[in-house]
């Protein structure tokens, strides 16, 4: 269930997409995507959500689960602070330590600077709550 709420949140306010856009993980596997109408798919095509204009996200059953705001603070569904993307790609978390990097290829780093997915075309914001923050 994390790893479904997760997905759902990397993909928050990206509801202007021309086309599917598509998250893989670290040995290359895809993961999931989000449609032009803002619909949230898993890897094996099942509808798992929807994202709000206003970067609410909604799991199957409708039920808020999280948020991701435009200057990358990121809260889970009690409004509680995770942490924050900044502008750069650096992923902190709630106690500001550092938890890796997106980089402006995709590329998603770890706090070693390991390579653990991709995330071309999608929002660094994103991206950085599939890979690094888990949602209660």
């Amino acid at each position: 269930m994390k790893k479904v709420l997760l997905l759902m949140m990397m993909f928050a306010l990206s509801l202007n997409v021309v086309q599917a856009q598509e998250m893989r993980n670290g040995s290359n596997a895809y993961v999931g995507k989000i449609e032009r109408d803002g619909s949230i798919r898993d890897r094996s095509n099942a509808y798992v959500g929807k994202i709000e204009s206003d970067g609410s996200v909604r799991n199957r059953s409708n039920a808020y689960v999280g948020k991701v705001e435009r200057d990358g603070t990121v809260r889970d569904r009690s409004n509680r602070y995770l942490g924050k993307i900044e502008n750069d790609g650096t992923v902190r978390d709630s106690s500001n330590r550092y938890l890796g990097k997106i980089e402006s290829d995709g590329t998603v780093r770890d706090s070693s600077n390991r390579s653990i997915g991709k995330a071309d075309g999608i929002e660094r914001r994103h991206a950085a709550i599939y890979f690094f923050f888990s949602m209660p």
